[in-house]
């Protein structure tokens, strides 16, 4: 009789005071971890979309090789410094210089004049001295840690923040881990930039170059989830050397150099930091999304292969016309010139002129010396200032004086493929345009509506080059 009274305020006691015991914990986890079901397959239906039109990386698409050091001070040097000791994470508790490999990118992949989520992945090896984690001394991988921009307080640390100024950007892991006290929030924000940096978050321009000469130092911090921020070490981060695995599709062989971007994937969930535990519903949240942004696509017909030229680049040489099925699958407009085929290429073959005749071409910034043999790149702008995109064309196949296929580069549009054929008829010529997307958002636009924009757009590019070749342009 007495024993049952008391037992009941027991579990009475222990349903509202959020014991582990109660069912109010247990129906909150089980709710919570159904949120995180529901919330993961959204994220991944998503990324699978970005996926088709973006196959090789769905989300930061461009980045920056890096390598460097980690000096943790460890819970004992926290410690006498006056500041908390223990963050309940193994990994940050042990003091010692770590190498790191590392990854800068921007999230959305916007133009580079423009904020973007900026992010920045880390493979972290033993401490100095450890053989525990690999046998390998401090050369081991010991686990990855994902960074993205976001605020620094409560609660901006927990949302995602673009930015277009890398210096002023704080960095933080969104998620908590789980440590042996609790949940443990990872931080970074910049102490110092190398020298000749402007402080641009770009992946192509400055910020990539001053990689190459000096130093990224940032200051690693571990918090609470609404507690203050503790600094735990100091990260310095410079270009890597080139990656032989790189990504970036625009370089050429003159161009891979420090900073290059780099293949590999980095994991969390697949290689956790020591200590750092991964609650279920923040597992539940990624996972699914992680999946679908690895999982093999096949490759669009006519791009070009992500970690650079194909076989088809390396032989177009050998490839004077693109069939006539292909061409007929594309938008293809035809317009007979009062002037000689010859004249005609002059002005093709004058990369400088491109922005002259070609509807969206704003400018031109740089023009390969080779210009129009295969594999060489146009560096041109698309828009109206101040809305620029810069990105590139590359040359994919030549038949001198009679046809040229492009690989017209526009991110974030996309990329298109265009065919540009020359017919001698005497004094005038045969000039006929096929063109259509093969990369991108463009892509997602159904193709009886794609064509008809396609068309009118190149009627108009064929007038211009018409109307350069009878002024003379190129002589």
């Amino acid at each position: 009789m007495g024993k049952g009274p008391i037992m009941g305020r027991l579990r009475m006691k222990r349903r509202f005071s959020g014991d582990p015991g109660g069912a109010p914990r247990r129906t909150s986890s089980r709710a919570s971890n159904r949120a995180a079901d529901l919330a993961g397959h959204g994220f991944a239906a998503v990324f699978r979309a970005i996926k088709a039109v973006r196959p090789v990386r769905p989300i930061h698409p461009r980045g920056i090789s890096l390598v460097g050091e980690l000096n943790l001070t460890g819970a004992a040097g926290r410690a006498a410094a006056g500041l908390p000791a223990a963050s309940g994470i193994a990994w940050l508790d042990d003091a010692g210089t770590r190498q790191v490999r590392g990854r800068f990118s921007r999230s959305v992949g916007l133009p580079e004049s423009l904020p973007d989520i900026l992010g920045l992945a880390l493979r972290t090896s033993a401490a100095s001295g450890d053989t525990g984690a690999a046998g390998a001394g401090d050369s081991a991988d010991v686990g990855d840690v994902l960074f993205a921009s976001t605020g620094w307080g409560v609660p901006g640390r927990f949302m995602l923040l673009p930015k277009l100024d890398v210096g002023s950007a704080r960095f933080t892991t969104l998620m908590p881990y789980r440590g042996a006290n609790g949940p443990v929030l990872l931080g970074l924000r910049t102490v110092s930039l190398p020298g000749r940096a402007t402080g641009r978050a770009d992946t192509r321009g400055n910020f990539k170059e001053s990689l190459a000469t000096g130093d990224w130092t940032l200051a690693l911090h571990y918090a609470t989830p609404a507690g203050r921020w503790v600094q735990a070490g100091l990260l310095h981060l410079r270009a890597a050397a080139h990656d032989a695995g790189h990504t970036d599709s625009t370089e050429t062989d003159s161009t891979k150099t420090e900073g290059a971007d780099t293949a590999i994937r980095f994991d969390p969930l697949k290689h956790p930091l020591p200590g750092a535990g991964t609650y279920p519903w923040a597992r539940r949240l990624r996972e699914r999304s992680y999946r679908a942004a690895r999982r093999p696509s096949p490759r669009i017909i006519g791009a070009p292969d992500p970690a650079g030229f194909t076989a088809a680049d390396r032989n177009s040489a050998n490839r004077r016309h693109g069939s006539a099925d292909e061409r007929n699958t594309m938008s293809t407009v035809t317009q007979v010139f009062n002037s000689p085929a010859s004249s005609v290429w002059k002005v093709i073959a004058d990369g400088w002129l491109y922005s002259g005749w070609v509807v969206g071409a704003s400018r031109i910034r740089s023009v390969d010396a080779h210009w129009p043999e295969v594999g060489s790149l146009l560096h041109h702008s698309v828009g109206s200032w101040p809305l620029l995109i810069n990105d590139s064309t590359k040359v994919t196949a030549a038949d001198p004086g009679r046809q040229l296929e492009l690989i017209a580069r526009g991110w974030p549009i996309g990329e298109a493929k265009v065919v540009i054929t020359l017919e001698e008829l005497g004094e005038q010529c045969r000039v006929t345009m096929s063109e259509d997307a093969v990369r991108g958002p463009g892509l997602a636009v159904p193709k009886a509506l794609r064509d008809p924009i396609i068309t009118v757009r190149n009627r108009e590019t064929l007038q211009r080059l018409e109307l350069m070749a009878a002024g003379g342009a190129g002589n």
